[in-house]
């Protein structure tokens, strides 16, 4: 996971544009938000991991395969850099795990009897609400 890590952040892109947001005057003076980008078919991800990354992605990932992070919260460009390496890093500590595995369940004889109750019991409730005919 760590090899992974230091693959992204070795080839990200960082740009940095003009925020909206806090900065007094400096905002129109000052690029201090950060746009980060990372290229996933370049980072040579194992299939699990690319397809978890790419789910967890969302809207970040453009038709280029890039993963676009902005950050702008702060009002200095260190800060926002940070928050942007960040935010990456837990994407992709998120998409190393391996989801978890669900466990079947069985029901036992008591609790089929119980549901199958309820679902008569539920069936004649709506069975009669129709028309009354005299």
């Amino acid at each position: 996971m760590g090899a992974i890590l230091d693959r992204a952040m070795a080839q990200a892109e960082e740009s940095f544009i003009a925020a909206s947001g806090p900065g007094g005057q400096n905002v129109n003076k000052v690029a201090t938000a950060v746009q980060l980008r990372v290229n996933i078919y370049a980072l040579g991800l194992p299939p699990q991991i690319f397809h978890r990354l790419k789910e967890l992605a969302g809207s970040r990932l453009n038709n280029a395969g890039d993963i676009v992070i902005d950050a702008r919260n702060h009002r200095t460009q260190e800060a926002n850099r940070r928050e942007a390496r960040e935010r990456l890093t837990a994407l992709i500590d998120e998409a190393c795990k391996p989801p978890k595995q669900r466990k079947k369940v069985r029901v036992n004889r008591v609790g089929k009897v119980k549901r199958l109750q309820h679902k008569k019991e539920h069936s004649q409730k709506k069975a009669n609400r129709g028309k009354v005919e005299w």
